[in-house]
């Protein structure tokens, strides 16, 4: 017999309940475990079986928080590609000035002359 069945057999609902009140309101489960004398993932399992929308809404958030996380992976390489892009431009633009420089012609100008 396991210890979440042998806990269930020796302790009623109303302690588990208690247990998973306390952990609701910001102990740690290990902390709750220790003091009452049962193990961690049979107190996770209660506090499932008393609160299963709260479950499902961290694994709900998980998987938002997964999407998000992708999502600014994806503008950051966006970003970069765009910053190196750029990089390279002025680059070339340099390289131009400083050519037409050293060539003691005029300085590039707009495409309008001005």
């Amino acid at each position: 017999m396991d210890e979440h069945n042998r806990g269930s057999r020796e302790h009623g609902e109303e302690f588990w309940r208690a247990a998973v009140e306390r952990i609701r309101a910001g102990e740690k489960v290990r902390v709750v475990a220790g003091e009452l004398g049962v193990d961690v993932r049979g107190l996770y399992r209660w506090r499932d079986r008393f609160y299963p929308r709260e479950q499902d809404r961290r694994r709900q958030r998980e998987v938002e928080l997964v999407k998000e996380v992708d999502r600014l992976k994806r503008a950051l390489a966006d970003k970069v590609l765009e910053v190196d892009f750029l990089r390279g431009a002025l680059h070339k633009i340099e390289e131009r000035r400083l050519k037409s420089d050293n060539d003691g012609g005029a300085a590039s100008t707009t495409r309008s002359g001005k």
